[in-house]
């Protein structure tokens, strides 16, 4: 990988010869039997790409695999963007300017460079200095690329994966496939520029690092350079990165509820019984998320699954004892098969496990899922496996599994290499993609759009098309707290929906869990994607004084009452690729004062939630410029750029309406089944004069303002709670909101 003590020797682009020039596509020769590619690949985005000329003759690479490996990372592989071509006016450099709309790619050589556009405001620009190369590669012909633009002193970089740390990367180093650095392949700052490599193989992100802290420096592994640059306000970028990588799947409602991970070592009979606790003390719930080991492992050539006998002896009879609580089951399973079987043998000789170099089966030490049992992984590569293993895992859902639940903690060495070809870096990248892939099209089969949740911690390119995003394990202690918000932020900001947030950890200390604590963090779960209990006495909320049960009984009703509003952020998500959990750098890019409040974050597009995350009732809000925020504890109405101190004692909770939303609430309910799916909504409420049509799920309610008064139809039947200043008069199904006079 080219550093930049390498930069002298390197191979660097220095001019262009335009050879054809079209509306959706420039090609360039670039030299030492190289072309580059540039494309208005849609509205605001840009695609790079430089190889050879078989390389870069397509949008996607010739051969199966490679198409197979390319649809993996892209959904959308066509240009649907057009652009004018002109030259560069004026000066001594030469170049192009391609134009679409307000958004302007430069191109300019000796040496090569880019200048990224919008509004007439440069955003992005490559490095041209001494020290950096803008465009170069090494080897003969290239074996990797070197990338660098140029950074503002202060500006942040957003994006690229899970942080439990500061939401801004800048002075990092992510390494793509390290899996300690939890990355996704997404960066973007809030002066409105994206950046996207598109390869399994190792990429490096140097933000502005030590070696060249002015600089934002690619280090790609691939022969070919394939970079996507977007230009516009960060939601937009979310919007067309997910548009081009996939957007999230549908989840189903009963996921939306509240979850009971069983404690390790728990049999299903003592589980249930926790869940029967739950029923008698009023506390809602729906999913039971089982513990490791996986339920069912391999039993020969043809994947046949067979529940652990000695742990479910009668697997139906284990699902029916949750079904009695109307509680759904996510169960673990794992691409791994126990050395130690037949199954093993007759699957080495297959060629179905990933190998060593010599060619013998590779034996992984043990893990949780496999109850610490050394294993092999089934090749999922391999078309056959994977079809096999989707297929199979299809079969629990007829056993009462209601979802499957997979992570593959395991560091795949550089001296495998799958029958795909894959190794290394490319290998580490995909092989946690495709796992729950294979789960997913289990769960969704055919439906349109695809619907169903896998639950896993694996991350990797695309992963916001396959939900649900387990959270992190932190400790019992407020810094555990914020350390789970900030992974949800960060998760967000690659384009994730949803992350499963932990109500506590039973595997830690578990004195730190104060009262207060405990109602904090669940008040913070509440107004997130999803959170789940965990199967332990000491983390259930009857484990504390009937007051703080009280107050937690009133946390998880407002919990089910917000169903609607979360599940129609996340079909939001699938249709804009905005997160649920919404980080103020990207809501607010133009408000820098709002980033500086970086654990506070928009809940859907109506809701601003301040979490408290140290002991007391006074915590700091700050509510961003250019709105009208509403207190939902007060009504009191307070104009954005305002910094307020706000009093919550364990009843209360800083959230804040937007101004021009309305919040529509569901009922109460002790499991998603009570809903009525013909009256999923009960009441209304109103922030300010109704401009924007709200959010909810399968939402057919929308806003029409005519004369100062805003018009509403599909609030039929619904109690609604405008805000002061404002009168409700109804008429038939419409209902219309003006000035109160």
């Amino acid at each position: 990988m080219l550093s930049t003590s390498d930069s002298d020797r390197a191979n660097h682009l220095e001019n262009l010869d335009l050879k054809q020039s079209r509306s959706t596509r420039l090609d360039f020769d670039a030299g030492n039997g190289l072309h580059l590619v540039v494309e208005p690949h849609a509205p605001g985005v840009f695609r790079l790409r430089c190889g050879t000329p078989a390389q870069v003759a397509e949008d996607r690479p010739a051969g199966n695999r490679a198409r197979a490996v390319a649809d993996l990372l892209i959904a959308r592989h066509e240009a649907v963007g057009e652009a004018v071509v002109e030259p560069l006016a004026g000066g001594a450099q030469r170049g192009w300017r391609v134009v679409q709309g307000d958004t302007v790619l430069e191109v300019s050589v000796d040496p090569v460079c880019v200048a990224l556009y919008r509004a007439g405001t440069c955003v992005l620009s490559s490095d041209i200095s001494r020290d950096v190369p803008a465009f170069a590669w090494g080897g003969e012909p290239p074996q990797f690329w070197t990338v660098g633009f140029a950074l503002d002193k202060t500006e942040p970089i957003y994006g690229l994966g899970e942080t439990q740390g500061n939401l801004n990367r800048r002075d990092e180093t992510v390494l793509s496939d390290d899996p300690a650095h939890r990355a996704l392949p997404l960066a973007w700052s809030p002066r409105g520029w994206g950046v996207y490599a598109n390869t399994v193989q190792r990429v490096e992100h140097a933000l502005g690092a030590e070696a060249a802290p002015s600089s934002y420096l690619l280090n790609i592994d691939d022969p070919l350079l394939d970079i996507f640059l977007f230009a516009g306000e960060p939601g937009e970028i979310l919007n067309q990165y997910s548009a081009l990588t996939g957007r999230a799947g549908q989840p189903v409602l009963w996921a939306m509820g509240a979850w009971l991970e069983q404690a390790p070592g728990q049999s299903a009979t003592e589980t249930a019984e926790l869940v029967a606790r739950a029923r008698e003390s009023r506390v809602p719930l729906d999913v039971v998320l089982l513990a490791p080991p996986a339920v069912c492992q391999p039993q020969d050539a043809k994947l046949t699954l067979d529940w652990d006998a000695s742990r479910y002896p009668d697997a139906r009879q284990a699902m029916a004892l949750f079904r009695r609580h109307d509680a759904h089951v996510c169960a673990p399973v794992f691409p791994g098969v126990p050395a130690d079987t037949t199954a093993f043998a007759e699957l080495e000789d297959r060629g179905w496990l990933l190998a060593s170099d010599d060619g013998d089966a590779r034996r992984f030490p043990g893990v949780p899922a496999t109850g610490g049992k050394p294993f092999g992984l089934l090749d999922l590569t391999h078309r056959d496996v994977a079809t096999q293993w989707s297929e199979r895992n299809h079969h629990l859902l007829d056993d009462g599994v209601a979802a499957p639940a997979c992570s593959v903690p395991v560091d795949l060495p550089d001296d495998i290499t799958a029958r795909g070809g894959e190794s290394g870096a490319a290998l580490r990248t995909l092989y946690p993609l495709l796992a729950r892939r294979a789960l997913f099209d289990a769960v969704a089969g055919h439906k349109t759009p695809p619907e169903g949740v896998v639950y896993g911690a694996d991350l990797f390119p695309a992963a916001q098309r396959l939900p649900w995003q387990a959270g992190p394990r932190v400790p019992n202690s407020w810094e555990g707290l914020g350390q789970t918000l900030r992974t949800a932020l960060s998760l967000g900001a690659s384009a994730v929906p949803v992350q499963m947030h932990a109500l506590g950890n039973a595997a830690a200390p578990l004195d730190g869990m104060t009262p207060e604590l405990y109602l904090r963090w669940l008040a913070a779960a509440v107004f997130s994607g999803n959170f789940s209990f965990q199967g332990v006495p000491q983390l259930m909320p009857w484990a504390f004084d009937e007051e703080t049960q009280e107050h937690a009984r009133t946390w998880l009703q407002w919990r089910y009452r917000l169903i609607p509003y979360v599940l129609g952020a996340i079909e939001d998500a699938v249709r804009t690729g905005l997160p649920v959990q919404r980080s103020m750098a990207l809501s607010f890019p133009g408000d820098t004062d709002a980033h500086a409040f970086d654990t506070q974050y928009l809940l859907g597009p109506a809701l601003l939630v301040a979490p408290i995350l140290a002991p007391g009732k006074s915590t700091g809000v700050y509510l961003p410029k250019g709105e009208a925020w509403w207190d939902l504890n007060t009504g009191w109405r307070y104009e954005g750029g305002t910094t307020l101190t706000v009093e919550c004692g364990p009843d209360r909770y800083p959230v804040f309406g937007r101004e021009g939303h309305m919040l529509c609430l569901g009922p109460a309910a002790q499991h998603t089944g009570e809903f009525n799916s013909a009256r999923i909504l009960d009441e209304v409420w109103m922030f300010g004069m109704p401009v924007h049509n709200p959010v909810v799920m399968r939402n057919k309610i929308r806003v029409m303002q005519m004369q100062g008064s805003s018009y509403i139809k599909g609030l039929e039947g619904l109690r609604i709670l405008p805000s002061e200043g404002l009168e409700v008069k109804r008429r038939g199904a419409e209902v219309r909101i003006s000035r109160a006079r």
